[in-house]
């Protein structure tokens, strides 16, 4: 649910790309909005506070945003649970569920705040069983791995904790309202068995491929790049930014559906407008 994290998906998809089969990635769920906040007790002026919020960041990302924000979300808990679920199911499954998961908010303006919506949004995407969604998310062991997430975000190693940068949101550890710190979103920690790199805040490709290269040089392979359809495909949802990622072909891919916010579409697979909660029907709002 994180603006920056959401500007930051075509970087990290051509990072995924290029090092296909080269690394372990693994997600850590860092919970942003915590069932231990007070609520806002002026919920219509937080919500238009934070679609400024999300505005401004996007002159920076160019990153699509919803043409209107109903609410900011109440909790991070039900997507944090959902997408750590979907894991159960494979990667495929787990990163469409988890692009979904964040069109909610940036591209629908409609939070998958409630654990109803939340599996909601992800109903349609190819080879999920839902019905087990729903049933893995509310488990113990899920509930589990998401609270050690959140408690590994609030351990950030020492070079985060004051960070000197010329990018917008450089990424320094974020107080949280127990006293604690915890990781700015988007943070990636590129490890080997010997050394890490912290790549904190909204940075350049090149700044992640400098990391990876620090680690293990020869690593990333620029020459995997995908055509746009090819991506549209594989991905079955593009934005603007990613184009860049795919410049070689057509734009949009032949067949692309879009689904329009303030500052531009996204791009659907015609598989995926064909049941996509921003072109089907909504999904039902609930607890």
């Amino acid at each position: 649910m994180c603006p920056w994290a959401w500007g930051s998906e075509p970087t990290f998809r051509r990072l995924r790309t290029e090092l296909a089969g080269r690394v372990r990635w693994r997600r850590a769920y860092a919970v942003l909005f915590d069932d231990e906040d007070d609520p806002a007790p002026d919920q219509a002026a937080e919500t238009a506070w934070y679609a400024r919020y999300v505005e401004e960041i996007s002159t920076h990302t160019h990153a699509p945003r919803a043409a209107a924000l109903s609410r900011v979300a109440a909790s991070s808990w039900p997507s944090s649970l959902v997408a750590a679920a979907a894991e159960l199911q494979g990667e495929d499954v787990a990163r469409r569920v988890l692009r979904r998961l964040r069109e909610s908010v940036f591209v629908l303006g409609d939070p998958a705040d409630t654990p109803t919506r939340a599996v909601a949004v992800a109903r349609g995407v190819p080879g999920l069983d839902a019905d087990r969604l729903s049933s893995d998310a509310a488990s113990p062991g899920v509930l589990e791995r998401v609270r050690a997430d959140r408690a590994e975000a609030r351990r950030p190693v020492p070079e985060v904790r004051s960070v000197d940068s010329g990018s917008p949101h450089p990424g320094s550890a974020k107080e949280t309202s127990g006293g604690e710190y915890r990781y700015a979103l988007p943070t990636l920690l590129v490890r080997s068995p010997s050394a890490y790199r912290a790549v904190p805040g909204w940075r350049p490709y090149e700044a992640y491929a400098a990391a990876v290269d620090a680690l293990s040089p020869g690593l990333l392979d620029p020459t995997a790049r995908l055509s746009p359809g090819a991506a549209l495909e594989h991905h079955r949802s593009l934005t603007g930014p990613e184009r860049r990622l795919w410049a070689e072909g057509a734009w949009p891919p032949p067949g692309a559906v879009p689904v329009d916010g303030a500052n531009g579409p996204v791009w659907l697979h015609p598989d995926e407008a064909s049941v996509h909660p921003g072109v089907a029907d909504p999904p039902p709002a609930g607890p």
